[in-house]
């Protein structure tokens, strides 16, 4: 028998009343890109269910979004790909994708489906534009709209206060999250799902917004279709999707996971799981990385250390390279949630902690050793050899190891004409370029660099001021770069 989808994790903004005249339920996926491991999917079954009618799924692609690029929106499309031919086995669920041709041209279709629907359910992210794009559409539509989060272990709604350092949340984690390690979305919530099958839309809806569904069961229409987004930024030898994703935790957990906590700093190691994207776009959930591998371990929740003393290791019971990933999936990755959740300015110099916007300013003048334009530092034309490398890999493959994208932020504060530029063009070359950019987890990386999370440290330096220093020397005498640099860097100068 299933467990109903945590009070926690559900919230009605704007309630409106429910329809129960309406011909279906609507999930209207936007962030949690994934059939299994959804709660929200989960509630929609429920929701459907309940009321004996239809579940409808329209998944669409607008243009018009932040940085909409070739990068982003073929990983998005390998998702819906996968999507559409992993529900040809559920009949009674109506898939409709939508791809955007045009700007602007999918405008009033969210509107035009809810007005024959029972009620809609959407995913609840705290950051990009989704938030926005949610508040719009419930004062658009006048049925009832249910937001479910299903973002990581932690509810969102768990935590009533933004956490200031890893440490405490962490040690909030230690006393709370055990009370939710045993909620689990299903792995696979249609498989019981008993409605009756939508009949279809009208004639009129799918001729102004046609439906995707034949060019995504029977070929990429990402290659077949010009969409009018940003074209200099190619996309990806890294395939998107729930199928790409499940690959890539398998081969994580079988080949990386026992070497991760003594390689995963390692430039020249590819050490690292490879999952942040799959995470940010929703093809991969938290859970089921989580149940994969403290299955692999046969790990129990008595397991657990009853002391939450804020530690990295020793608490989960698991050997230290789980725990060192855990800490990055869970502590590091749900922090970024906790500040996006609960601070409308999440992404602004001003939620800079008050001792990291006091250091910056009093420096803000000091002379830099090197400035650099936004142009220089996107085609990697600088002086350091390890910045350069960092920036091509991010050019080429859509990421930075974990390792080098705490120096790649701290050089360009260093080489920016002010702080605040220092900020925006390094949100701007993460968002454009990166595949796993505009997310929580990734602000996160990019404000830590200026001090989030992080405390003041000493010496206090030029530039810098009490802001942790990094620099490419100091990189290199610490981790091995020597390979890194071989592949990535088009030349390389001495560090």
């Amino acid at each position: 028998m299933n467990t109903p989808v945590p009070s926690i994790r559900i919230r009605t903004l704007r309630p409106k009343p429910l329809n129960p005249g309406g011909d279906f339920v609507l999930y209207w996926m936007i962030a949690t890109r994934r059939i299994h491991y959804n709660f929200s999917i989960q509630h929609a079954v429920d929701r459907s269910m309940e009321l004996d009618k239809p579940l409808v799924i329209l998944e669409a692609l607008r243009c018009g979004y932040p940085w909409a690029n070739d990068r982003i929106h073929q990983f998005i499309i390998d998702g819906m790909t996968d999507t559409a031919h992993a529900l040809q086995k559920y009949g009674n669920v109506w898939y409709y994708p939508y791809l955007e041709r045009k700007k602007d041209a999918g405008k009033g279709l969210l509107k035009a489906i809810a007005a024959t629907a029972c009620m809609v359910i959407t995913d609840d992210f705290p950051a990009f534009f989704l938030p926005k794009m949610v508040t719009s559409a419930a004062d658009q539509i006048n049925i009832r709209l249910e937001l479910v989060d299903s973002n990581g272990l932690l509810p969102l709604r768990a935590a009533t206060q933004v956490y200031p350092t890893a440490y405490a949340f962490r040690r909030f984690l230690q006393k709370t999250l055990p009370d939710h390690l045993l909620s689990v979305p299903e792995k696979d919530p249609l498989e019981r799902l008993e409605t009756p099958r939508f009949r279809g839309f009208s004639e009129k809806i799918l001729n102004r917004w046609p439906s995707a569904l034949t060019e995504l069961q029977k070929k990429n229409p990402f290659s077949g279709f010009r969409f009018p987004i940003d074209h200099r930024i190619p996309g990806v030898k890294q395939k998107g999707g729930p199928i790409s994703a499940g690959k890539t935790l398998s081969n994580f957990l079988e080949n990386k996971l026992g070497s991760y906590i003594d390689k995963r700093n390692q430039p020249e190691e590819d050490a690292t799981s490879g999952l942040s994207p799959y995470l940010h776009f929703g093809h991969l959930s938290a859970h089921e990385i989580f149940l994969n591998l403290t299955e692999k371990e046969n790990w129990f929740p008595h397991d657990l250390s009853e002391k939450s003393t804020g530690s990295k290791s020793g608490w989960w019971g698991l050997s230290p390279g789980s725990e060192a990933f855990l800490d990055e999936l869970i502590t590091w990755r749900e922090l970024g949630f906790n500040m996006c959740a609960h601070r409308m300015d999440y992404d602004r110099f001003e939620s800079l902690p008050g001792w990291a916007k006091e250091t910056l300013f009093v420096h803000e003048t000091d002379t830099r050793p090197y400035l650099y334009s936004y142009e220089d530092l996107e085609k990697a034309k600088t002086h350091d050899s390890l910045w350069n490398a960092a920036q091509i890999q991010l050019l080429k493959e859509g990421r930075i190891h974990n390792y080098l994208r705490m120096l790649w932020g701290k050089k360009i504060l260093e080489w920016s004409h002010h702080p605040k530029t220092a900020l925006e063009m390094m949100i701007d070359l993460n968002n454009t370029y990166a595949l796993d950019g505009r997310d929580p987890n990734s602000y996160s990386g990019i404000f830590w660099c200026l001090g989030r999370y992080d405390r003041p440290w000493g010496p206090e330096r030029p530039v810098f001021g009490k802001i942790r220093y990094m620099s490419s020397q100091n990189t290199a005498r610490k981790v091995r770069v020597h390979g890194y640099l071989k592949r990535y860097a088009a030349k390389v100068n001495p560090l």
